[in-house]
């Protein structure tokens, strides 16, 4: 199949209506991975037309960049779209640490980037996080240098809020802001998304599948590694036993549908709109065929509904991430 486009914004370069997000790639994300099946997934996705590659420098302290670079040694530079994230610290045993959007490290972590890519320009450029110690002004008018010199195309931002929107917009265009965005986490519809849509930029949603939760598949037996457990409240006990209880409630809706929970998520993302692209973390080939799938159904008015009394935020237990992060996001404290 050929994957349909879209424009990324007003001012954005034309992209696939769905992306490829390759963080679950790299170890210390979702577990163990496997870098010869993310090749082969890659591979498949840019067969298929995806053309919106996701990645961040932080991913795998710079693995998932390499893996990146491999699997697009043979697809001529024209024919994808890399979207990089910057700016999370890391220390040796895998931690975060604070966000560093200063002029100079901007600078800095590209020209890690770019060589890791082995490529001469990136195409989207953002921010990970909202740094509170640096002004957005400084920061997107690093990144306008950048562009300017020709090393970035398009600036982008994620999980930052309407009043950062703006002025970051002032600065120089955006292109997208990349936050998350499913039927479990949807506070982005509030003053985000009417804010986007008043500017001009896209969306891409990232989390479609609330780490998977939405697709019925959830953490094995050796959770080293995964993030999901150590971290985030959906899959504490308790909360993980409520939340797929909503999941077998859209499986059922599935079944009407010919479809499985996953690509009724998807499909429901792809509802909101044209300016909105899921960005899918597909780290296996048969995972990816099953999100090209969503591609095909159509949902409407009834189907909707149905869709969304079946689960919703009020009915999802625990927050998207803990207590820590979510004080990281500049999109929750002033969305």
């Amino acid at each position: 199949m050929t994957v349909k486009t879209t424009s990324l914004g007003k001012t954005g370069p034309v992209v696939s209506a769905i992306g490829l997000g390759c963080m679950g790639m790299s170890p210390g994300v979702y577990g163990p991975s496997d870098d010869a099946e993310s090749l082969a997934t890659i591979a498949a996705g840019v067969d298929a037309g995806i053309t919106l590659i996701d990645t961040g420098d932080f991913y795998g302290m710079g693995h998932n960049e390499m893996l990146i670079r491999r699997a697009l040694e043979t697809v001529p530079r024209s024919k994808v779209v890399i979207s990089v994230k910057f700016g999370a610290l890391r220390d040796p045993v895998g931690g975060f640490g604070c966000n560093d959007c200063r002029p100079q490290a901007v600078k800095n972590f590209l020209a890690y980037t770019l060589r890791r890519l082995g490529t001469d320009y990136i195409d989207i450029y953002r921010p990970a996080r909202l740094d509170p110690d640096t002004p957005i002004e400084d920061t997107i008018g690093a990144i306008a240098d950048m562009v300017r010199a020709g090393y970035v195309r398009h600036i982008g931002l994620s999980e930052v809020g309407a009043a950062t929107i703006r002025r970051a917009h002032k600065v120089h265009p955006i292109c997208d802001l990349q936050i998350e965005y499913s039927l479990m986490s949807r506070s982005v519809e509030t003053t985000i998304l009417p804010t986007t849509r008043e500017l001009g930029i896209a969306v891409t949603a990232y989390g479609v599948l609330s780490r998977g939760l939405l697709s019925g598949r959830v953490p094995g037996a050796d959770t080293k590694g995964d993030l999901r457990v150590a971290r985030m409240p959906r899959f504490k006990q308790g909360n993980l036993e409520k939340n797929l209880s909503l999941v077998e409630a859209l499986r059922q809706i599935g079944r009407d549908k010919s479809a499985t929970p996953t690509q009724l998520a998807i499909a429901w993302v792809l509802s909101r709109g044209t300016d909105i692209v899921p960005v899918v973390g597909a780290r296996r080939r048969e995972q990816l065929k099953e999100t090209l799938g969503a591609l095909d159904i159509k949902l409407d008015a009834q189907d909707l509904a149905r869709i969304e009394a079946a689960i919703s935020p009020d009915l999802t237990a625990g927050a998207r991430y803990d207590a820590g992060q979510m004080a990281h996001l500049d999109s929750e404290a002033h969305g």
